[in-house]
């Protein structure tokens, strides 16, 4: 056993290490190790079941004399800048359980790059094939179904691979992850993929995939994450994927979906890390019961063709960080039931028909983005929270009503609000003040002093009866011995 591995080594490998015969693991990944590896490295190492040079930079081709280690389990050279075909000899290696070999140029991006794929059935222990990141051309064979029944991981992302997804997918029963995404595949999802009952993980993400989703899809109910966006799907959701419940991750943006968002799909409460339907021709209100994704963390529905009132059930989903309904058709207010989002960083609600004034507590909120623009809201804008950062909410478009003398934003001043003037109707305690006044200023006739003290002690009782509230305004009684103290202090 020699392993050496994360020690930050630099330079080549000695060749000397080569020559051990009796090294049977050899693990020397996470360095800095360059060069190429000895062509005949199966050869002086036959007895090596462990071979671990992943996160290095070493280049070349792949030694052919490997196929000459019969005994190898494991074989991880990825994550480097080998290049080149896959010999076709691995056939030998009966007992290889994981090749990984993603991150490197292997291929050539030609019809025969994945050929020697064939030769892996004799590998009846394999569990792991991963071959994502390198430049591997041609189709997809239907040899891949004849890999071993153990095979739990099969990656072919990140290449130039073609063709159709074939039907005999499904033979390969004991698959927990398929990833197939950023390539140029093309056709349906074959039915069969249903067959996949211990699939838990599927990536179709970003190939030329159409027709629709197979009702089957719904069988694999341990599936816990779907990425098929960037593909060409058509038709409606099926509702058999609501049988999924252990799905944490949907994503199928970017398609040509259509239909309503059924009520099997958006109430799947088990969704924690995202749900992503945007950029698809969905149409109908959303249902309510998006408000079982209560541990949902991410929810986008943008772009398609939305309609109806946002449900106020959304302020169930209290764990949200970004949340994007922007392109649709919603109208009406902001929900009030949105101030639950405690969490939430992103809100974008712009592009909709939704009207009446920007509610307060959104700017309480921890928003560091927010997008209302292109709406019809009115009044002011509020100051407070993401308000007090232009750069971080837009209200640009559509919202001609509203107002705040914001100047970076074009937004006018809000005009004064003038206090509404009181329409009680005149106490009738006031009437005594209007019998006595006259007879008051009659008796004191040329005396100014007295008459300016009397003047202002009315004044004074008449202030105190005009009072808002009637526990505040003095009853008749008093003011009636008020008066009379008042006219006795003229008298004198």
């Amino acid at each position: 056993m020699f392993h050496l591995d994360r020690n930050q080594l630099s330079g080549t490998v000695p060749l000397q290490l080569y020559n051990i015969s009796s090294i049977y693991s050899l693990a020397l990944s996470a360095n800095r190790l360059h060069g190429n590896l000895s062509l005949d490295l199966g050869l002086t190492l036959p007895n090596l079941k462990y071979l671990y040079l992943g996160n290095n930079k070493f280049a070349g081709s792949f030694p052919p004399s490997m196929a000459n280690a019969s005994g190898l389990l494991i074989l991880d050279i990825s994550w480097n800048d080998f290049r080149g075909p896959i010999p076709t000899n691995l056939r030998n290696l009966h007992d290889l359980k994981y090749l990984v070999l993603n991150g490197n140029q292997f291929g050539s991006s030609k019809p025969n790059d994945l050929s020697f794929i064939g030769s892996l059935t004799n590998c009846t222990n394999l569990r792991k094939l991963m071959l994502s990141k390198n430049q591997f051309g041609g189709v997809m064979p239907g040899s891949i179904a004849n890999l071993s029944s153990k095979l739990e991981t099969l990656w072919l992302g990140w290449n130039k691979i073609s063709g159709s997804i074939p039907q005999e997918i499904g033979k390969l029963n004991n698959l927990y992850v398929l990833a197939i995404n950023d390539n140029t595949i093309s056709g349906s999802i074959p039915e069969s993929i249903g067959k996949l009952f211990k699939l838990q993980q599927l990536w179709i993400v970003a190939n030329n995939i159409s027709g629709k989703i197979p009702p089957s899809i719904g069988n694999i109910t341990g599936l816990s994450s779907v990425g098929a966006a960037e593909n060409m799907l058509e038709g409606s959701i099926p509702a058999e994927l609501g049988n999924c419940t252990n799905l944490q991750l949907l994503d199928l943006g970017s398609n040509r979906l259509t239909g309503v968002i059924l009520e099997q799909v958006i109430g799947i409460s088990s969704l924690s890390i995202g749900l992503y339907l945007d950029l698809n021709e969905f149409t109908g209100p959303l249902p309510s019961q998006v408000g079982n994704l209560k541990n949902l963390g991410a929810l986008s529905i943008s772009g398609n063709k939305l309609s109806g009132e946002i449900p106020s059930a959304l302020g169930s989903c209290q764990v949200l960080e970004y949340l994007d309904l922007h392109g649709n058709f919603f109208e009406g207010a902001i929900p009030s039931s949105l101030d639950q989002l405690k969490g939430i960083q992103e809100l974008d609600l712009s592009q909709n028909n939704l009207f009446g004034q920007i509610p307060e507590f959104l700017g309480k909120l921890p928003l560091m983005r927010l997008n209302l623009s292109h709406n019809m809201f009115e009044g002011e804008v509020p100051k407070v929270g993401v308000f007090n950062n232009i750069s971080a909410f837009s209200v640009v478009g559509k919202n001609m009503k509203l107002c705040g003398g914001i100047q970076p934003l074009h937004l006018p001043a809000c005009p004064i609000k003038f206090p509404k003037k009181n329409k009680r109707p005149f106490p009738d305690k006031m009437i005594p003040l209007l019998i006595i006044l006259p007879i008051v200023l009659l008796r004191g006739e040329g005396e100014f002093a007295k008459l300016n003290s009397c003047l202002e002690s009315i004044l004074r009782l008449g202030v105190i009866c005009s009072a808002e509230l009637p526990h505040e305004r003095m009853d008749s009684g008093n003011v009636v011995k008020e008066l009379h103290r008042i006219t006795k202090a003229y008298n004198k």
